[in-house]
């Protein structure tokens, strides 16, 4: 038994030296503290490293297939009454959204940029006869009302009760709506009095578009839209106004949901028409991404950079249609970033690289000094000597 202690004993490679052989200088004093807070912050750095979660980011092939891209956005108008504003949004594969109204909201905003209280429609109107029939006369009593499209009929039995209708029927045509006084509908709702009462007012639009995950735009612009001979036209002749004041601010415009670390670049971007009328491009780039937390929750959204582009209009050329476009396509790559904790084995193996290597180095550069000083130190005594 005392055989193979002894054995164990000689493989000892950490041989003790006697304390009276020690010799404990200065220099080693001021090293041992310098390497021990050295020690100290690398391996409280470590541990942070290891408590925090660290982010793998890979880039692949998106082979997504028949999903839709959700677009939130809240964008300010400082100068363009939400009763003129309107939204549209269209794909390359032909699928369209006009005047969109669902999941968006408006509010209208004062000079200063204050929420003005909604009021409900009709107030400020004039006072005129009853509504006018679709036949020609004036509603009767107990006579169920419907009013006249003014040619824009899609049936012979379809009926328009308010200016919206009328407006709306005239886009499905394809018309434009040139004289809303001459539309009953609209002259007894107060339609163009109601748009000067709200001249000089502002509008903050915010809300989401579900749409295909495909190219495409969506764009403010104001008038409502329809398409003619195949082209996306506004109908601006019902405002009676040969300019408008597109000066905007991007409050927030994001492709998906919110997740840690995401960069929107549109987010509080400001512009200031100094032309009297013009449209506002944003090229948008989207990435597709895939993050996935360290609990194993996974959130699909996107990225995006932008391009941005002022068309002003030119002495003598045709003007662009005014508003505020976005144009967006989507990448072919997806990015994923992926949390995931160090583990602890190579947490373990950091700490001891740490406490070895600052160790090492310390006693190489303590043997260092140590030997140097003794060297001075012996050729001035032979100098003294000689």
């Amino acid at each position: 038994m005392d055989g193979i202690m002894n054995k164990i004993r000689n493989l000892d490679a950490y041989p003790k030296i006697n304390e009276d052989f020690y010799s404990r200088t200065l220099s080693g004093g001021v090293i041992t503290v310098v390497s021990s807070v050295v020690m100290f912050l690398l391996f409280f750095s470590e541990l942070r490293l290891y408590l925090h979660a660290a982010t793998e980011t890979k880039l692949v092939v998106d082979t997504s297939r028949g999903e839709t891209l959700r677009i939130n956005f809240d964008v300010t108008f400082p100068a363009l009454a939400c009763s003129i504003v309107s939204v549209d949004a269209m794909d390359i594969s032909g699928e369209q959204h006009l005047d969109v109204k669902h999941d968006i909201i408006k509010k209208r905003l004062d000079a200063h940029g204050n929420v003005i209280e909604a009021r409900p429609d009709g107030i400020g109107a004039p006072k005129i006869e009853k509504p006018l029939q679709r036949h020609g006369g004036r509603l009767e009593h107990n006579e169920t009302y419907c009013g006249s499209c003014y040619g824009a009929e899609a049936a012979d039995d379809d009926c328009c009760n308010s200016c919206e209708d009328v407006r709306e029927a005239y886009r499905k045509k394809g018309w434009a709506l040139s004289n809303p006084d001459l539309i009953d509908q609209c002259k007894r709702e107060g339609f163009l009095q109601k748009i000067k009462d709200e001249e000089g007012e502002g509008c903050n639009i915010y809300g989401f578009l579900e749409v295909n995950k495909v190219a495409g735009n969506f764009h403010f612009a104001p008038g409502k839209s329809f398409q003619q001979s195949n082209v996306h036209v506004h109908d601006l002749l019902a405002f009676q106004k040969e300019s408008f004041n597109l000066s905007h601010k991007i409050n927030r415009l994001a492709f998906g949901d919110y997740f840690p670390g995401v960069v929107n670049p549109l987010d509080s971007v400001h512009w200031t028409q100094e032309q009297p009328s013009g449209m506002y491009q944003y090229f948008l780039k989207v990435v597709p991404t895939v993050y996935t937390d360290v609990s194993g929750h996974t959130i699909q959204s996107n990225q995006f950079s932008v391009t941005e582009h002022f068309k002003g209009a030119e002495v003598g050329r045709l003007q662009s249609l005014p508003g505020v476009f976005f144009f967006y396509d989507l990448s072919p790559i997806k990015v994923t970033f992926a949390e995931q904790h160090v583990s602890f084995l190579h947490f373990l193996t950091n700490v001891c690289a740490i406490v070895g290597g600052v160790f090492t180095v310390s006693g190489i550069l303590d043997s260092f000094i140590y030997h140097g000083q003794k060297a001075i130190k012996k050729k001035m005594e032979i100098g003294k000597f000689s």
